[in-house]
C-alpha cells in the first residue's frame, strides 16, 4: 500500500484504527488523541492530520468502549489540545511567522501560498471571527491562528475566539460521534460518514476558491509581514 493509500485509509477507517489503538495502548489512547489534535491545530505545516473525523471517531469509540474511554475525559483533553494548539500557533506566527514563510525545505515552502491565500480571504470576510469559523474548515483551521499571530491580533480578542471556537468544535463533533456513532446505519457506514464530514468541511474552501477564481479575477495573493486583522 502506497503512502497516499495509507493516508486515505487512515481517514476513512479511523474507527478501526482508533479501536486498535485502544486495544494496544489502553489509557495511552488519551495522550495519542491529545497529541494528534494539538499538532493538527498547533503546527502550521501539519494541517493534513485528521481533525473533524477524529473528534467524531473519538466520541464514537467512547460510546463503544466506555470502560476504556471516558467521554468527559476525552472532551476535556481534546478541548485542552485545541486551545493550546491554537495558542502555540498564534505565538509561532507572532514571533517566527515571517521566517517560517520564507523557509524552504528541499526548495519547497513549508506553507503553501494558496493555503495562505484561502485563509486570508476568510479574514477579509469574517475578521477575528475567522478564528471560530476556521475550527470547522480543514487547513484554514491550522493557518488561521498562525496568520493572527503574524498580524499581531490583540491576544485577548484572539484568546476569546480561540476558547469559543474550541468549545463549539470539540463538543459538537465529539458528542455527535458519541450519540450517533452507535446507531446501526451510522456504525455500519462509518467510512461514508467520515467522507461526508470531510466533504462538508472542505465546502467553505471550495466556495472560496470558486468565488475568487471565477468572480474576483483570480486568487488572492498571500502576503507576509505585519497585517491588520
Amino acid at each position: 500500500m502506497g503512502i497516499f493509500d495509507q493516508f486515505v485509509d487512515l481517514f476513512v477507517h479511523l474507527d478501526k484504527h482508533l479501536g486498535q489503538i485502544i486495544q494496544d495502548y489502553g489509557a495511552l489512547t488519551y495522550i495519542i488523541l491529545f497529541m494528534i489534535i494539538f499538532i493538527e491545530t498547533g503546527v502550521v505545516f501539519m494541517p493534513f492530520l485528521p481533525g473533524d473525523s477524529l473528534l467524531f471517531a473519538a466520541g464514537m469509540m467512547a460510546a463503544k468502549y466506555p470502560e476504556s474511554l471516558n467521554i468527559w475525559l476525552v472532551v476535556i483533553l481534546l478541548l485542552a489540545a485545541a486551545i493550546l494548539g491554537d495558542t502555540c500557533n498564534y505565538l509561532f506566527g507572532k514571533y517566527f511567522g515571517d521566517k517560517l514563510l520564507q523557509f524552504r525545505l528541499m526548495g519547497r515552502a513549508l506553507i503553501k501560498s494558496e493555503h495562505l491565500a484561502h485563509t486570508q480571504s476568510f479574514y477579509e470576510k469574517y475578521g477575528p471571527s475567522t478564528v471560530i469559523i476556521a475550527r470547522f474548515v480543514p487547513i484554514v483551521r491550522t493557518l488561521a491562528p498562525f496568520l493572527a499571530g503574524i498580524a499581531s491580533m490583540n491576544y485577548r480578542i484572539f484568546f476569546k475566539f480561540n476558547i469559543i471556537g474550541a468549545v463549539l468544535w470539540v463538543l459538537s463533533l465529539t458528542f455527535a460521534g458519541y450519540f450517533l456513532g452507535n446507531i446501526p446505519v451510522v456504525r455500519d457506514n462509518f467510512e461514508k460518514v467520515v467522507l461526508a464530514i470531510i466533504a462538508l468541511s472542505i465546502l467553505p474552501i471550495a466556495w472560496q476558491f470558486i468565488k475568487s477564481k471565477f468572480f474576483s479575477g483570480g486568487m488572492p495573493k498571500a502576503t507576509t509581514g505585519q497585517q491588520q486583522v
